[in-house]
């Protein structure tokens, strides 16, 4: 027996071989065969009677394009109460309108009392149309759809369960969308104290659409159960509490920290019943996200954007990551970049110039840890040479970057506090321009690793949080490096200012998190800067626009500086993205022996 928000139920072997789901949301994109389970909130109007066609217009538009992407969708849906609700609403005020001219030669609707409608009654009168509703539509995208319906008898006997499997696989080898429903209209009551194998019986029980999506995606070893509700996901508290905070990811174990507030305003089950079958189809190696199936902004693309992997909803997993998430890594960025900006200017300098020394005093580690790093590139073979000349580090290059930091700490005694403006608005009133921090800054880079000091050397100087998101390719190096950017920083006990990011977030994720970072910077290619300027939401960017690479060499140029200036631009570091691409010549300098010399230079160098 195992404990699930101390709800026990029995645990029964899985008729399946155990699967292993996703560990991480960015694999959700390799999802084949999904489930999607609409809620009743979903696909059910506020009034509880009738449906919400544009909800289910959209759902069914994203379910149709994965099927076209040649993914297997199921549907596991609710709506059959309240769309017979509607009609039989409608049939007896219709009824009792005509009766009532008959007998009394008028019509007053309004003093007709509505009787209270059975559920099953409903379930019967609405479930056709409801079929009926999700056929119309799935036929504008060319893609055929077929009705199961299926009550507790169906999981119960051996031979029925036999024979859904086989009816569910032969659908989806044809192509052919299943639309799953429990038969409201002869199933029972649901029993008390049970769940999805029933602690009374000992046997599978499916009481609402919940653990039947559940026992359903397990049985068909499904890789993603999408299950749309009517609150973002899970919370630690009931929603809408002044404290409740949406849990991105959420590991067996942790529903001790949740606290479940009621059920839905419709259906069968609340948030509990949602986790206890997540949880369950966790176990049977399919991986689940609960989210939002309702609001106007995120219903629209919902299901599409959780298999992209997008941080959409609540994401069960089972591989619990070792260190904090990147929100957590946030707010010890923001309180770390807080009491960096406390300090004293000179204490900022002699965090600069500790990290400065330990870039020349551990540069056998960093060389190693870079070595690795080149090796894994040139195994993979997906770095062009450009990239591995950025990716790569040598001792001049930590040399110069040990110089560069200097200089940077050299500069900083004014950044933070500095009177920019002071203007007197009246006597013993006068207006001040400051400089300040900006709080907490996300800088992406591609490559090259030696972006990592510099930038935390400018943010430790301005007296900011930095988050700091390198590529793939360079995570040896960025890892030591950022090791040693925490070791400077412990001088003043502000370690947690700089925070590299490791776990598998993708940048468009990150560039959501508006309420813990101020400001991005995105270092590397004009095509990476486009990306996180739409990725961005309600975040500024500090981008740079198509670089001019050109040098100009004037009639009155220097001739002791002309080569010397192009070969630096040009010879010293070509892998740079801002090395000489262009270089023009006044027309006068042509057939001149500085013309001549340039060019023999430039011959020389194998340009």
């Amino acid at each position: 027996v195992r404990c699930w928000s101390n709800i026990p139920f029995i645990t029964m072997p899985l008729s399946r071989t155990h699967g292993k789901s996703f560990a991480h949301r960015s694999e959700l994109k390799h999802a084949k065969r999904i489930v999607v389970k609409l809620g009743s909130a979903v696909v059910t109007r506020g009034d509880e009677c009738g449906l919400a066609l544009g909800r289910l217009a959209s759902i069914v538009e994203q379910v149709s394009m994965l099927q076209n992407q040649g993914r297997e969708m199921m549907i596991v849906t609710s709506g059959a109460v309240a769309f017979g609700k509607q009609r039989l609403r409608h049939e007896i005020l219709l009824s009792q309108s005509v009766r009532q001219a008959l007998h009394s030669g008028q019509s007053q609707l309004k003093d007709m009392a509505i009787p209270v409608l059975e559920a099953r009654a409903c379930a019967a009168a609405g479930q056709s149309g409801l079929m009926a509703l999700y056929e119309a539509m799935f036929t504008q995208y060319s893609i055929c759809a077929a009705q199961i319906l299926v009550t507790n008898l169906d999981f119960h006997d051996e031979q029925k369960r036999r024979n859904l499997n086989g009816t569910l696989h032969e659908l989806l080898r044809m192509n052919i969308v299943p639309i799953i429903n429990t038969n409201d209209a002869v199933v029972p009551p649901p029993e008390p104290n049970s769940d999805l194998q029933g602690v009374n019986v000992g046997k599978v029980f499916v009481k609402d659409n919940d653990s039947l999506a559940a026992r359903l995606a397990v049985e068909m070893k499904t890789d993603l159960l999408i299950v749309l509700s009517d609150v973002e996901g899970l919370f630690d508290s009931p929603p809408g509490s002044d404290d409740a905070k949406l849990i991105d990811i959420f590991y067996p174990g942790d529903q001790q920290s949740v606290t479940f507030g009621t059920k839905s305003r419709v259906g069968m089950g609340g948030m509990e019943a949602k986790v206890k079958a997540a949880l369950w189809a966790l176990q049977g190696g399919t991986s689940v996200v609960i989210a939002n199936g309702t609001h106007p902004k995120i219903s629209g693309h919902v299901i599409t954007d959780i298999v992209e992997g997008k941080k959409v909803g609540t994401f069960f997993s089972e591989v619990k990551p070792a260190g904090p998430t990147v929100e957590q890594q946030g707010e010890m960025a923001r309180a770390g970049g807080r009491n960096l900006a406390a300090l004293q200017p000179e204490q900022r300098a002699e965090i600069i110039y500790r990290l400065a020394d330990l870039l020349t005093d551990q540069r056998e580690e960093i060389l190693l840890a870079n070595k690795k790093d080149l090796e894994e590139a040139e195994n993979k073979g997906r770095l062009a040479l450009p990239l591995l000349k950025r990716l790569s580090l040598s001792t001049s290059k930590l040399n110069s970057l040990a110089i560069g930091l200097r200089q940077i700490a050299a500069s900083s005694q004014d950044s933070v506090g500095r009177v920019i403006r002071r203007t007197r608005i009246a006597k013993d009133l006068e207006l001040e321009q400051v400089t300040v921090p900006i709080g907490v800054l996300l800088v992406i880079f591609e490559s090259r690793p030696d972006c990592l000091p510099q930038v935390s050397a400018l943010a430790i100087a301005s007296g900011n949080g930095l988050l700091l998101k390198g590529g793939k390719e360079a995570a040896h190096s960025n890892q030591i490096l950022h090791h040693l950017t925490q070791e400077a920083l412990s001088t003043h006990g502000v370690k947690d200012a700089v925070q590299l990011v490791n776990t598998r977030e993708e940048v468009e994720d990150l560039c959501r998190l508006d309420k813990l970072i101020d400001l991005i910077i995105p270092r590397g290619s004009s095509q990476l800067v486009r990306n996180i300027q739409k990725a961005a939401k309600g975040i500024p960017v500090m981008g740079h626009s198509e670089g001019i690479c050109h040098v100009y060499v004037d009639t009155d140029a220097s001739v002791e500086k002309v080569t010397r200036i192009i070969r630096d631009s040009k010879c010293e570091y070509p892998a740079a993205c801002n090395a000489l691409e262009t270089l023009l010549i006044h027309r006068d300098l042509l057939r001149t022996p500085l013309f001549d010399q340039i060019i023999d230079m430039l011959r020389v160098e194998q340009v």
